[in-house]
């Protein structure tokens, strides 16, 4: 379990529920939808999304959007479907990118927290190229304290490998973690946060920034 989640998804999935009847924006209501599922229920989105794109395009026509809709059981009737496709099919062609689509839906974050965000992701990032890996997990996360290895079930690298998981997209994990899938990852705990002051805290003390 990752720095502060498990009763930060709580909270956010609990505040979701209380926005959604608050709000009448279609992309608004499916964000707090996924949001109501915890801070991977955006990703968990794009994972059905994934599974719809058969051919591989990492593109989706309204058929494909509305059948990934249901199979994550996103109850959205017709008319609101259509409407939120044409919200993110920008230039009209009939297909939403599905990168752009999730970015979009990803909660709003200020500036001060997408700063500490990539703080903590500089620290991890000790090659310094964008991406972490267990290469530069290995100057700076220590393996030794984990229960699994601990207990001999699991060698470092499994444990560096399970933590990237938390942060990778999960219908991708590649052991590796863009800057793009940490703020993802952190703009759903961040949903959850409702003053800056205190995301930069909980991240300060998190992460030793």
């Amino acid at each position: 379990q990752m720095p502060g989640t498990a009763r930060h998804d709580r909270e956010m999935a609990i505040q979701a529920k209380r926005n959604l009847s608050k709000t009448t924006d279609p992309v608004e209501k499916l964000r707090l939808r996924c949001l109501a599922r915890g801070s991977a229920g955006i990703k968990g989105l794009g994972r059905a999304f994934q599974i719809m794109d058969d051919d591989n395009s990492r593109t989706l026509d309204f058929k494909e959007f509305v059948k990934g809709l249901n199979d994550y059981a996103m109850m959205i009737d017709k008319e609101e479907a259509q409407e939120i496709f044409r919200i993110f099919d920008k230039d009209g062609s009939g297909t939403i990118d599905f990168d752009e689509f999730l970015v979009t839906l990803r909660p709003p974050m200020s500036n001060a927290r997408k700063e500490i965000i990539m703080q903590a992701f500089k620290k991890l990032d000790k090659s310094g190229d964008g991406v972490i890996t267990i290469e530069d997990l290995r100057g700076v996360y220590n393996a030794k304290h984990h229960p699994k290895y601990q207990n001999g079930d699991w060698t470092e690298d499994q444990v560096f490998r399970a933590f990237l998981d938390n942060f990778d997209s999960p219908y991708d994990k590649d052991g590796k973690v863009t800057t793009e899938e940490f703020m993802n990852y952190y703009a759903g705990v961040s949903a959850s946060i409702d003053t800056d002051v205190y995301f930069i805290i909980m991240m300060k003390n998190a992460w030793k920034l």
